[in-house]
């Protein structure tokens, strides 16, 4: 255990050096957030369906909560371990006496972890200031919420890890790599909230993994899901959680007895 807490406290103390990454990227996200609130509100104007689904300042309290956990979305992997798998330098980390998923896992959870962190705080400070995100429906509901972003930390780093794990049966690892941010971003409800969609798609809405990570912290937060319902969400979020590692870890273990090294 000692070894997996070494790497994931380098890793972090690493990522904590992009500073001025995270401050170009705060800039970007305070603009798409006016930019959606605007788009919402023509919709909202225009639309009677939409305010029997969900209330406008509740849509715009998801926006901005969105911007926010927007790092935590599993759209991108280590760019170390995609490295590491192309030219084989994986080989190293396969001779540790640690298993190479844990070793996977600890560095996909700082990446998650660390820009989620250093750009989430300033991006809620200036929506609660100036553009209407209202706190949680209640102290239960942000106590709620907290919980459920941990809950979505550890989801969504199980699923970037099966992303680092792909990269052994690709040439490159380019078609996951921009696949599945568009599905993350989409099925997590981050482009339109999940509450919106249309009724005939929701009880797959209300299945899929991609919203353990924003959907369900979001609705904890401002109240459509109520705080008595809490304990039956976080099993949602740790089930599937669990479920990832476990097909991670099998695919791992595959993986590992077919992978040749060649040279050297």
């Amino acid at each position: 255990m000692k070894g997996y807490l070494a790497l994931l406290t380098i890793r972090m103390k690493t990522l904590f050096q992009y500073r001025s990454a995270a401050l170009s990227g705060i800039c970007a996200q305070l603009f798409w957030c006016v930019v959606q609130v605007m788009i919402f509100q023509a919709f909202y104007d225009n639309s009677s369906l939409a305010l029997e689904a969900m209330s406008l300042k509740k849509t715009i309290t998801f926006i901005w909560l969105g911007q926010g956990l927007l790092q935590l979305l599993p759209w991108t992997i280590d760019k170390e371990i995609e490295l590491h798998v192309k030219n084989g330098n994986v080989v190293y980390e396969l001779v540790r006496p640690l298993h190479l998923y844990g070793l996977w896992f600890c560095r996909s959870f700082a990446l998650r972890l660390i820009p989620a962190l250093m750009r989430s705080p300033p991006l809620f400070i200036i929506g609660g200031l100036f553009f209407d995100l209202s706190g949680p429906a209640s102290w239960e509901g942000g106590v709620a919420f907290s919980l459920s972003v941990v809950c979505s930390l550890f989801l969504s780093t199980a699923i970037t890890t099966l992303m680092a794990i792909s990269l052994f049966w690709t040439l490159s690892g380019e078609g996951i790599q921009r696949l599945l941010p568009h599905l993350a971003v989409f099925l997590s409800g981050l482009t339109i909230p999940l509450p919106l969609f249309p009724s005939w798609i929701q009880p797959f809405m209300l299945i899929q993994p991609f919203r353990g990570i924003f959907d369900i912290p979001c609705r904890l937060y401002t109240g459509i899901i109520s705080p008595s319902e809490t304990l039956y969400y976080l099993s949602f979020q740790i089930t599937w959680t669990v479920i990832l590692i476990a097909l991670g870890q099998v695919l791992m273990s595959r993986a590992q007895l077919r992978f040749v090294i060649q040279g050297g």
